[in-house]
């Protein structure tokens, strides 16, 4: 992705060189490194080593000036010398040098400078994201085979990237306009400033007769990823910081970019103005427009971005005015690049990131936004659009399941180019659980029993009773953990926890319950009696643990199924503590129980309780004993003992 519209950081090192010939030269190319001449800067110092000189410092400016420039390739050759040289260098050149290596196909050796990454980074999102998911390219595997990819039939020998639907055709971003006195190069990338173009769509997505968008739009510097409101009235923009002939730079002396407007009257487009949260000394761009209209999602390095460029949103408002841009969060952004978002008419965030574990360079990922504006679990859309090299600009039609996106990987035209693509198959993994309900010792199965469903956090989501073939089912997420309950009258409540595939499919978990074997009698323990476990309490709290609830719950059914059952609830401690203060600690404790017990609906009359510290330890750890965590555990409990049947 050479040229395309990104958003940077400024880089500026101060260091000494030997030999005053290359000290001159190099001089030379890092004052256009400094001003982001990236490729005339490549050229010097491509000729100083070339001539056996080798530099920390250059070898760094090398290798960035082909990162930035997004050609991975020679990246990993420079910063291949840069490691052999020293390893004390920032945390950043190693990610960096384990993208490159992912674009090369060395894998290996770059999950190795991600372990080294996270080793130097620190609380870095990225080096978490990757030793959360080690098995990332299993994840992207599973995720791929869902596109046929080809040529979209509009690209040049230049930089083609970014498309937006407008009426029946395709926009889009090209460097292609080289023909006038006034095109130049950017200095950055030596391609050409690009323009807006339009290409006529077919009901199949077929993109022919090019055009040029508007002249008004079109400016001497940069334009792209364009969007539009259905009503066709009103289109956003990015463009370099320059409107009324006039160029906008920050404190440096460099011109930014920003997202603007412009609206569609008598046939043209006019009244192009900058949006107010633009500025001149950060960059806004590559807008995307919720499925309401009522919000716009981009890119920018504005203050409170977490990485390189962040993704941000915010309300239009029916005035026209627009509310306070929002940071998305640590759930999409890193301390990478987040870019060239995309909302779907399904209320799908599709976006480009370098930072959430991918194939290599820029990646397409996708989160389902919910509606309370949280987002769900991001995932890589798999190969074919991803590659090891950049992809990004990702649009799609979700009734045809047809789309674009842009790509500099290998075997295209220029430096981007657009793919269009046929999605076959969702992302969405579906998944369904399903078990049968037995006997545990005649086999014989069990209709009409209750099964809960419980995530990972013990909270209820769903509960069916098996049918007359024993048989149930729930509808769960796939790569989820939850724990399901299967209740029946004359047998002892089961709890089982489960772990679903991440694969399409089937997970099956048969249930046995077990006889209920002992009749209760004034004075048992109903805990021990059903089976229930102790209900246990962090040390020094008095709270009940969610786990705890869950065995709660069983006493909770007993009492109402038995409605003159009476209980007494006895709290205990360990022997940590004063002797005092472990009294009202497990007083606190059975009050705690009881009042959740109330809580659920059990008449107050029909419990008692009270806390006894540690004077009833059920092993050897009092004062003075030492004894393991587990051990003193045992003796953090409540009883409930039957008073009154």
């Amino acid at each position: 992705m050479r040229n395309q519209i990104l958003l940077y950081l400024t880089m500026a090192s101060i260091f000494s060189f030997n030999g005053y010939s290359q000290k001159a030269k190099i001089a030379v190319a890092d004052k256009k490194y400094e001003s982001y001449a990236y490729i005339d800067a490549i050229k010097t110092y491509e000729k100083v080593a070339e001539k056996g000189y080798k530099s920390v410092d250059m070898f760094q400016k090398l290798g960035n000036s082909y990162y930035f420039n997004s050609d991975l390739n020679k990246a990993a050759k420079w910063y291949g010398e840069l490691f052999t040289m020293t390893l004390d260098l920032e945390p950043e050149y190693y990610y960096r040098y384990a993208q490159s290596l992912k674009s090369i196909g060395e894998n290996n050796k770059a999950n190795e400078m991600m372990e080294k990454f996270h080793q130097k980074a620190g609380n870095d999102n990225r080096a978490n994201l990757f030793e959360k998911d080690k098995n990332y390219l299993d994840i992207i595997k599973a995720n791929s085979g869902r596109y046929k990819v080809e040529d979209a039939g509009i690209n040049s020998k230049y930089s083609d990237y970014g498309s937006s639907f407008y009426k029946n055709k395709l926009v889009f971003a090209s460097a292609r306009d080289t023909g006038s006195l006034g095109q130049r190069k950017h200095k950055w990338s030596n391609q050409y400033f690009t323009n807006l173009y339009t290409a006529d769509l077919s009901d199949d997505m077929k993109a022919s007769k090019i055009d040029k968008f508007s002249k008004i739009i079109n400016s001497k510097f940069h334009e792209a990823t364009p969007v539009f409101t259905k009503d066709g009235k009103t289109m956003y923009f990015t463009r370099n910081n320059y409107l009324d002939g006039k160029k906008g730079k920050d404190g440096k002396k460099i011109t930014l970019i920003k997202i603007y407007k412009a609206s569609y009257e008598n046939n043209k487009w006019v009244n192009v103005t900058e949006l107010p949260f633009d500025s001149d000394q950060y960059s806004t761009a590559h807008p995307a427009l919720s499925p309401d209209e009522k919000t716009m999602y981009f890119a920018a390095d504005m203050p409170g971005t977490l990485g390189q460029s962040d993704l941000f949103k915010v309300q239009l408002n029916e005035d026209g005015s627009f509310g306070t841009p929002e940071n998305l969060g640590k759930t999409i952004n890193t301390e990478g690049k987040e870019t060239f978002p995309f909302v779907s008419d399904e209320n799908e965030l599709y976006f480009a990131s370098d930072g959430h574990p991918g194939l290599g360079g820029l990646d397409i990922f996708v989160s389902k936004i919910n509606p309370d504006g949280t987002f769900g679990e991001v995932q890589n859309v798999g190969d074919g659009v991803n590659s090891p090299k950049d992809d990004f600009a990702y649009l799609i039609d979700t009734k045809s399941r047809r789309g674009f996106f842009t790509s500099n990987r290998d075997g295209g035209q220029g430096y981007d180019d657009i793919y269009k693509f046929l999605e076959t198959r969702k992302l969405k993994c579906e998944q369904v659980l399903n078990g049968n309900v037995a006997d545990l010792g005649t086999k014989q199965i069990l209709p009409d029993t209750k099964i809960s469903l419980f995530d990972n956090e013990f909270k209820l989501i769903n509960t069916t009773v098996s049918d007359l073939s024993g048989n149930y089912t729930f509808n769960v997420e796939c790569g989820k953990t939850y724990n399901v309950r299967a209740e029946k009258q004359d047998y002892t409540t089961k709890e089982q926890r489960i772990t679903i595939e991440k694969t399409n499919g089937k997970t099956n978990l048969d249930i046995s319950l077990e006889k209920a074997k002992c009749q209760v009698a004034i004075g048992d323990d109903l805990g021990k009696c059903f089976g229930i476990k102790m209900i246990y309490f962090d040390l020094d709290k008095s709270n009940i643990r969610q786990e705890a609830a869950l065995d709660l719950e069983k006493i909770l059914d007993v009492l109402k199924q038995n409605p003159t059952m009476k209980l007494d609830i006895r709290s205990h401690t360990d022997s940590r503590q004063t002797f005092k203060y472990n009294e009202n600690l497990s007083d606190k404790r059975a009050k705690s129980t009881i009042n959740w017990l109330i809580t659920n609906g059990i008449d107050p009359s029909r419990l008692t309780g009270k806390g006894y510290g540690e004077t009833q330890l059920v092993n050897k750890c009092a004062d003075g004993v030492q004894c393991t965590e587990e051990e003193h555990q045992q003796n953090r409990r409540s009883e409930f003992i039957i008073t009154s049947l």
